[in-house]
């Protein structure tokens, strides 16, 4: 089984959050790859732990799979929490947004947002569930597009950093991709963006080697 049959489920920030979801992942015998991602550059060099993040990657046939459980554990525990947990005082517009944008808020919200909407005699059903489902999905398979201001300064960071950075950039734009919710993974930039990303790494190599050249020229034939 090969690491790229695997999607990010959920990103994590505190690391006993994601060893309490791999329990979890455990004990139903779903497999899961858990992984430890830090940034790159920390400017003040303070490895600070809030730089950090942690994710949980499932194949996409048991995305559907998890969700069920962790509803079924969280409806047990919305039953007996108590009235002054912040979604009650929610107006039914705020809490019908969680429920339509529920991998922003999280499994819990996402189940108490029901039952307290039940409640208030303004029950969501499972068909008006799958249609926020696919309503989130269209909304998140949108592309970001790059505004031509950055585009230009990726151009000319290619030419300052004699290719190098080029060579990310483009790389970045051309072959970002983003996980929905579903476990579909689809290109993070527009058509048009990944063309400007495929451009600036072609022009970024040739820059590194036109500058490897040059060195090679300076340190072998000058000499």
């Amino acid at each position: 089984m090969k690491e790229n049959d695997f999607s990010i489920y959920q990103t994590f920030y505190n690391k006993d959050e994601m060893l309490a979801l791999a329990h979890l992942l455990e004990t139903n015998n779903i497999i899961f790859l858990a992984e430890e991602d830090s940034f790159s550059f920390d400017p003040s060099f303070a490895n600070n732990d809030y730089q950090k993040k942690f994710v949980i990657k499932l194949q996409k046939k048991d995305f559907q799979k998890l969700d069920t459980i962790q509803n079924e554990i969280y409806s047990e525990l919305a039953e007996n929490i108590e009235k002054d947990y912040y979604l009650f005082d929610f107006s039914d517009e705020k809490l019908i947004e969680i429920i339509i944008k529920k991998d922003e808020w999280g499994k819990f919200d996402f189940v108490l947002a029901q039952k307290i909407l039940k409640e208030r005699g303004k029950e969501i059903n499972e068909e008006t569930l799958e249609n926020f489902k696919k309503q989130r999905i269209n909304e998140l398979s949108k592309n970001t597009d790059i505004s031509i201001v950055w585009v230009i300064i990726s151009y000319l960071l290619t030419i300052s950093s004699r290719g190098i950075l080029g060579i990310l950039i483009g790389w970045h734009i051309l072959t970002h991709k983003k996980t929905l919710p579903n476990g579909d993974k689809v290109y993070g930039y527009s058509k048009n963006d990944r063309k400007h990303g495929k451009i600036i790494s072609i022009i970024g190599a040739i820059c590194l080697f036109i500058y490897a050249l040059f060195l090679i020229y300076n340190l072998f034939i000058l000499d």
